[in-house]
Order: structure tokens, then sequence, then C-alpha cells
């Protein structure tokens, strides 16, 4: 589906995983700058959603997913995993429940699978899973200016609280309208490019480029953010358990200050070297408008962490986003920008 907002002045159509939205609308350094200064509204319309009704639902949830849901209040939001019976992530869910019905948005191509799941997991409980990706759309909003505390109360509709923002979910016959409303709040409107370099800057993993069908939580930091390490049984929460209590993953994340010099940026898959040998694979690529070309990689946990890598042939300083001592009683540490940093792109 393409989005109507692709008709704004100086659009320009993102590509593969991103196809349907906006790459940019002609200024994707200056979006950049203004959504990280203030907020911005990325059109993520591309995303599918699913929701899920009957009074089982968040039991249910919670029975399938590696996230506390039991109990969620109206107006709620979290981040939870599906995960295979050995641990690996199949899915990464933004959950929301607006009191009548729990709703759900994933990456692009992916609501059917997930679909399928839930569906294959309904036995006879009272819960109603529907992919109404057609009929929905996803908003995100972005930046250390977004509003969320207008948009995160029962009665304001479906709207994930990110912890760097809020994802709303729309009627996408609202959505160039509920755009424009934002808009006219104060947010930039900002595309995929912007929302990609921030996202990687932040060294926040996405799901199908800075994972593969290996990753377990601990690799990417999510065993933090959307893992409960106290609740029930769930599938794949023997590994968690394992790796959390007795070992270490056997990848971790970090994010790549790229060689500037090269005008390329490595693709998704690329190998990482170390002195010729492969130690991972990038993920996900961008140029920040601060800390030009950036990537986030899924490296060997034994990687020296001072150690120079290569990108396809391009050299990569590292900066540790899970520490190598990820699990094993060690909480893994997903480290932000510095604050020098942060402070300049607030200027």
């Amino acid at each position: 589906m393409t989005s109507p907002l692709l008709a704004e002045p100086g659009a320009v159509a993102a590509e593969e995983p991103d196809v349907g939205v906006a790459a940019h609308y002609g200024d994707p350094y200056g979006e950049q700058r203004a959504t990280a200064r203030g907020w911005g509204v990325v059109d993520a319309s591309n995303r599918g959603v699913v929701r899920i009704t009957g009074p089982d639902r968040l039991n249910w949830l919670h029975s399938l997913t590696t996230q506390q849901l039991a109990g969620l209040a109206p107006g709620g939001s979290a981040e939870a995993l599906v995960l295979s019976p050995q641990g690996h992530v199949e899915h990464h869910l933004r959950l929301a429940d607006d009191g009548t019905a729990t709703w759900a948005h994933v990456e692009p191509g992916t609501a059917a699978s997930l679909l399928d799941f839930l569906t294959s997991m309904r036995f006879m409980l009272r819960v109603e899973p529907q992919d109404v990706s057609a009929e929905y759309a996803v908003v995100s909003l972005l930046g250390p200016g977004v509003p969320v505390d207008d948009l995160m109360h029962p009665g304001s509709g479906a709207a994930v609280n990110t912890g760097h923002g809020a994802d709303l979910i729309v009627a996408r016959p609202d959505l160039a309208g509920r755009v424009s409303e934002l808009r006219s709040a104060g947010a930039t409107l900002a595309g995929m490019w912007a929302h990609e370099a921030l996202r990687i800057a932040a060294g926040r993993p996405r799901f199908g480029l800075d994972t593969d069908h290996r990753t377990i939580p601990h690799e990417v930091g999510w065993i933090e953010t959307a893992v409960h390490l106290d609740k029930g049984c769930y599938r794949g929460q023997e590994t968690v358990a394992r790796v959390h209590n007795l070992g270490h993953p056997p990848r971790r994340l970090v994010l790549l200050h790229l060689d500037g010099s090269d005008d390329r940026l490595p693709q998704h898959g690329d190998p990482v070297l170390l002195d010729g040998t492969q130690v991972g694979f990038v993920g996900s690529a961008a140029r920040h408008y601060e800390l030009g070309p950036i990537a986030l990689a899924l490296i060997k946990r034994t990687t020296p962490v001072g150690a120079a890598l290569q990108a396809d042939g391009i050299a990569a300083a590292q900066e540790v986003l899970v520490s190598p001592d990820a699990g094993a009683n060690i909480q893994s540490e997903l480290k932000r920008r510095r604050s020098d940093l942060i402070g300049r792109a607030r200027e």
C-alpha cells in the first residue's frame, strides 16, 4: 500500500524494507536535526497491524510472549517478543491495549506470519486475532519534545509509549489528517532516513535488519526492554533463563562508526571482519547528521572491544552497546550517546 504522504512536496520514496512510505521530504539532514532537537512525525504506515479482541486476550498474550501482559491497564503499552522453542526471536511486537482490544504493530510483511502463529495457539480461549494492516496504519513520533503524557491515557486510542516517543495506530483514511494535526502541534514531518539514522545512533535494533534467525534477546539488548525475567513459562524461556543465569550469548550488538572517506554505506548482511576473518554481519546503516556514517552490527561476543573492524571493506570503530559480559546475571548495557554529543545535537 502506498501512503498518501508520498504526495507531500519533496517526498522521495523509500526502498526495501520500507517500500510505500517516504525516505525523506527533500531535506533528510534537516529532518534529523529538527527531530533530534524537538520532535518529528514519521510515516510508518508500511508496518503490519494486528488487533486482538476477547476477554482472555491479555492473559493469552502473556502466556505466549516474553512480556508481563496480564493485567495491562487500558492505555498501557509494552514491548514483547515471540520466541521459537529454542529461544530465537521470531517476532518483535510493540503493543497497546485500549480497554477493549490489544493492538500490536510489527515489521513490514510479518503480520501474516504472526497471525498464523496466534491463530494456531487459540485453543478454546476467548480471543480473536485479526490482521488489520489494510485498515489501520502506524505513525511514529520521536524526539525529546514528543507530548507522550498527552497521548498515553485511556480513550486516546492505540498509542504505544516507546521510551523515545510514541507510536500511534490510526485508521488509514485518517492518516493524512492525523499527521497534519501533529505538524500543526509542532512536529516536523520526517522520513525513514531520519528515523533510521536516529534509531541506529541510539543503538536500537530493528527485527529482521539487525537480527537473523539465530538471534536471542540477550544479544541485542532486548532482555532489558522486551523480556520480563520474573514471569511464568513461555516458549523459549529455557534459553533466556540459561543465558541469564549461567552463561553468555554468543554474539553482541555494536555501533560501528564508519570511515567517512569511503562514499558508500555497507549493506544489510555484509560481513564484518577482524584481521581478515569474519566475526559478524552488518545490520542497518545510515548517514547521521552529526556522527556521519554509522551502522549496527552483530558480532562475536569474544571480539576485543577495542579492535578496529572492517564492514564490507570500510574501516570501522566499534562502540559497545551490549556488554561482552551480558548474561550470567549481568544485565546488558545499552550505551547511549555521550552527554556532549546529545547536548550538541539539541542545540
